[in-house]
Order: structure tokens, then sequence, then C-alpha cells
């Protein structure tokens, strides 16, 4: 199923099998470029069969596309979470963000809970200026990077 929910040049739209390796290859770009300091525990290779397998496959997956077929976003929405929302790292600042946690809210109008590291304070100041709170904080011993995290919760 594919939505436009675009304005301008940028359309939201349900990812398919085919955008998976474009939207890991977002996700690589973008965790490299905001999260320096954090360990990934998976190669390059596994994060795109990741994409291919499970969230393109098995979850609501979303891309930003660019005209000309350039995919500039990524989300996924896994029942309430929104497990990912990664931007290709000359898109941030951009509004795209913004386009994605209103799809979000529009798919979960009951409300959305997210985690984030610690350190990644612009992705603090991001979700708090669209009202989610922040909740619960972590050692990290529960995620696979082993990095102190926080549970933000959105709740209309």
């Amino acid at each position: 199923m594919s939505r436009d929910t675009g304005t301008g040049a940028v359309v939201l739209r349900r990812a398919w099998a085919a955008d998976a390796r474009a939207a890991a290859d977002v996700w690589l770009r973008s965790f490299a470029a905001a999260l320096p300091t954090v360990v990934r525990p998976r190669t390059d290779d596994e994060v795109r069969a990741y994409f291919r397998h499970v969230v393109v496959e098995r979850h609501e997956a979303w891309v930003a596309e660019e005209t000309g077929g350039v995919v500039a976003g990524v989300m996924v929405l896994e029942g309430e979470e929104l497990s990912q929302l990664y931007l290709a790292p000359e898109r941030r600042g951009s509004g795209l963000g913004d386009r994605f946690v209103a799809l979000a809210k529009e798919r979960r109008p009951a409300g959305l809970e997210l985690w984030t590291f610690q350190v990644n304070a612009p992705a603090h100041r991001f979700y708090e200026r669209h009202g989610f709170t922040a909740v619960e904080r972590t050692d990290g011993a529960r995620n696979e990077e082993r990095e102190p995290d926080v549970r933000y919760v959105w709740r209309p």
C-alpha cells in the first residue's frame, strides 16, 4: 500500500522490498553522523540484511522519497513503538522529521513510545518539541549497543 503524504518534492510512502537497501543506507549514514560515540554491534551488511528481511517485510516501514527516487529518510512503526526514525544527514533540519512524526501520530492516534540514546541531545529536543515526555532512563543493559537510553511517550 502506498499513500502520498507529501508536500513539495518529497513524498512519504510505505516502503517496498526494493527500498530496503536504500533505507538501510540512510540508517547507516544517519547513525554515523548523529551518534559517532555509540558503538554499533552489527556490521553494515548485517544492518542491510535486517532491513531487507525484518524491517520492510514485517513492520510498518515508511520512506521519504525525493524526486528521482532517492530515499532521504526512513520511519518504522512496530505496534505503538516508533522504532526507527532516521534521516539522511543532509536532510536534518528540513522539516522531514516533523512530517514523519505527524504521520506516526496519525497512524497511532492513541499514542506512541520510543527509545533514544541519552547522548542524543538533538533527538531529545526534537521529540520533546513534538509533545513526547521522557518517562524512563536506563543504563543501556537491555539494548544491543549497551548505551544508556531514554524512553519517551506521547499520548494525545
